[in-house]
């Protein structure tokens, strides 16, 4: 696999004069700086050889730290995020997609913002969550203590704040956020925004006597779609051509890529370098603030890229199981504590890295979690954990036996994209130490192999389904004091045609449990003015059907609206001229 590490003078200056003096303080407590961001493949670094794209602070970082590669993640958003932060398989959490109800993490989960904060860390979440935007799943109800968010799964989208919905070409500048479960806005363009409240967040942090130790999660939303650029960055890459010929090392990724692929691609280095100068900035701060030694540093991604580009010669990409689907970049950095420019090949995954961080701080993991502490392998006290599997599943939906499913155990791995009823031999066996870019099918030729693998692949399968938080789903609290009024939106809404969530005339119902049983005003959001009609809204056993005579509005409230108590389906929609149409948000308000 070919890869480029450029050593850049700048980030050296910040960030220099490491040992490799071992973590000898068992009581030593340190920041806990993670940061990720979102769709940024496995490719869309120099280090990893790409030759067009622009991060010189990132390929500093990799060489001053322990790089963990392989690093293996979920296909797509959310799954990655809840076994990031708990430590255990997305399905076991209630996470099983990216929206239709499926990103709502249950609150009985233990995230490692709360395990931190009950042992004296300061916890703060900046960017995006995506693991519910109601309560009790926000990120102040997980554990963190400060946030800064966006809703949904992606600035603009239909799960989003209405007000950055309705601005699709600019919805990245200037966005409406989410602190501490108010509605803001601030100004500038979205990866900066969150940089500058980090930033701000550890200067204050620094500043306060109690000097407790923080835990800060940033995450950011670039470079997922939409693809809006500052200026200068789109510019930087506009000229940019590349062929296949140039990128490819196996796979087929670019031999598949069209213009629109190349002109995205463009649009994703420009964000991507955008991030790597916000880096840049963070990293100036922390040198100038003096806690470089006592701070460790996480950086990764969140799954594969989202189209097509260089991807350092693996197959697959976002949504795959294939190793461009799932495996990024993890680089561990602190100044004098972890050695500089160490590679650790034992595979690893996000469900490490809960275990790993209570391991660094000293507090005992809980005993219901999937993952290993990876701290003996960072601290070269080990060179191998013990030989165990991990499991990667995606679909719209719960998962489907062998459809987009993967076993990784030890340089093996058994990936399957066959649908119900089709032989179960047409699952894929790879030798990945020695096939990286998965093109040479071994199930004929090691049956052994091939045949322990399933059989594990099936035990999980069965197992993993019978998780409780996907037997009992999540459901937002109606009526709680915690949050008054509740936004309910298009991600967490559920249903057959909820999946064309931008349409109006999707529909969609949302899983709640009513604490109190009113009176509300339930107000309606739509994005383009409406008709007269009738607003319909149904909760459990009761509904309202109100007559609207005036035309043209795009807000329709139903007053004194009183429900059951106990968990239900609400769901709503509005009649007009033969029409069902949805509102793009609800607002339920007690009176």
């Amino acid at each position: 696999m070919k890869t480029l590490i450029i050593l850049v003078p700048v980030f050296l200056l910040f960030l220099s004069g490491c040992s490799n003096e071992a973590i000898d303080s068992p009581g030593e407590r340190p920041n806990i700086l993670l940061i990720i961001t979102d769709d940024q493949g496995y490719g869309d670094l120099g280090m990893h050889g790409n030759p067009f794209i622009r991060t010189p602070v990132l390929d500093s970082l990799a060489l001053l730290s322990t790089r963990i590669d392989p690093f293996y993640v979920c296909p797509v958003c959310a799954p990655t995020r809840s076994s990031l932060l708990t430590g255990r398989y997305h399905l076991r959490t209630g996470v099983y997609d990216t929206y239709n109800g499926g990103a709502m993490m249950a609150t009985g989960e233990s995230t490692i913002a709360e395990l931190l904060a009950e042992n004296g860390y300061q916890t703060a979440m900046i960017g995006k969550w995506h693991l519910g935007d109601a309560y009790p799943m926000r990120p102040g109800d997980q554990g963190f203590q400060y946030y800064l968010a966006h809703k949904g799964g992606g600035i603009g989208q239909p799960g989003d704040d209405f007000g950055n919905y309705i601005r699709k070409d600019s919805s990245y500048f200037n966005p409406f956020l989410w602190e501490n479960g108010k509605r803001v806005r601030r100004e500038g363009y979205c990866s900066d925004i969150f940089t500058d409240q980090a930033i701000s967040y550890i200067e204050e942090h620094v500043q306060d006597e109690k000097k407790d130790p923080f835990f800060l999660y940033l995450s950011f939303n670039a470079p997922h779609t939409p693809l809006q650029v500052p200026g200068k960055y789109l510019e930087e890459y506009e000229d940019m051509e590349y062929s296949a010929e140039e990128f490819t090392i196996s796979g087929e990724n670019l031999q598949q890529m069209s213009k629109r692929d190349m002109e995205s691609a463009r649009k994703v280095y420009g964000m991507v370098s955008n991030i790597d100068d916000n880096l840049g900035r963070l990293w100036k701060s922390i040198s100038k603030l003096g806690i470089e030694e006592n701070t460790l540093v996480i950086f990764m991604t969140d799954n594969g890229p989202q189209h097509r580009r260089y991807l350092a010669g693996f197959s697959g990409k976002k949504s795959s199981v294939l190793e461009g689907g799932i495996r990024v970049p993890c680089f561990f950095y602190w100044k004098g504590k972890l050695e500089e420019d160490n590679e650790i090949h034992y595979p690893s995954a996000h469900i490490d890295m809960l275990p790993t961080l209570l391991d660094v701080a000293g507090i005992e993991p809980p005993k219901n979690i999937d993952g290993l502490s990876l701290l003996p392998l960072l601290k070269n006290e080990r060179e191998e954990l013990e030989e165990r599997s991990l499991y990667f599943v995606w679909a719209r939906g719960y998962p489907q036996k062998y459809t987009n499913m993967a076993v990784r155990k030890g340089p093996y791995k058994l990936a399957g994209f066959i649908g119900h009823g089709e032989p179960a031999d047409s699952l894929k066996l790879f030798n990945i130490e020695k096939d990286p870019y998965e093109q040479n099918n071994l199930n004929r030729k090691q049956p052994e192999v091939f045949n322990t693998l399933k059989a594990d692949l099936d035990s999980w399968h069965d197992e993993i389904l019978q998780s409780p938080n996907l037997l009992t789903p999540p459901r937002i609290i109606i009526g709680a004091k915690q949050e008054n009024p509740v936004i309910l939106n298009r991600n967490d809404w559920k249903g057959p045609t909820a999946r064309r969530w931008s349409s109006a005339n999707a529909f969609g119902y949302w899983d709640v449990n009513v604490q109190y049983p009113g009176p509300y005003e339930i107000k309606m959001i739509f994005e383009d003015p409406q008709g007269k009609g009738n607003a319909v809204i149904r909760v459990g056993t009761r509904q309202y059907r109100m007559a609207n005579n005036t035309p043209g509005q795009t807000e329709i409230i139903i007053p004194s609206v009183n429900l059951n108590h106990g968990e239900q389906m609400l769901e709503c929609w509005y009649e007009s001229r033969g029409e069902l149409l949805s509102p793009i948000c609800i607002e339920v308000l007690i009176n």
